[in-house]
């Protein structure tokens, strides 16, 4: 394996460990509070740079995906408001026949959004 590609197995385990409590403790646990096992503590300890470079994209990707989801009723007003002023009767329902196929799919996106309760962050997900 060249040394620049990440190992899933070990991303996936860094992106499980419950860091904070690491830096209080100085032992490996899991986000649910599992303490990690040898085997466990002994690949991390194994990470290479590419293995940490995927961790910190994931989660950068992860981040960004939180501040959509903080930002969704706003963004949805924004998108929303253009439809609203082609309106005299001034409802969802009329806005929503305005809408192209590719609007209507992108309000759907900001709606599930809206509604749906943040992901957790999990391995290769974002």
């Amino acid at each position: 394996m060249p040394p620049s590609e990440a190992r899933p197995e070990i991303v996936a385990l860094l992106c499980d460990a419950n860091f904070q409590h690491f830096r209080e403790t100085g032992a490996w646990s899991h986000r649910d509070g599992r303490p990690f096992t040898p085997e466990e503590r002994e690949a991390v300890f194994k990470a290479t740079r590419a293995d940490l470079e995927e961790l910190k994209s994931q989660h950068s990707r992860y981040l960004e995906y939180l501040q959509k989801h903080e930002e969704a009723s706003e963004a949805i007003q924004r998108f929303l408001a253009p439809f609203m002023e082609q309106l005299d009767e001034k409802n969802l329902g009329n806005a929503h026949t305005l809408m192209t196929e590719g609007e209507r799919a992108e309000f759907d996106r900001l709606l599930r959004l809206m509604v749906e309760p943040a992901r957790p962050f999990t391995p290769y997900t974002f």
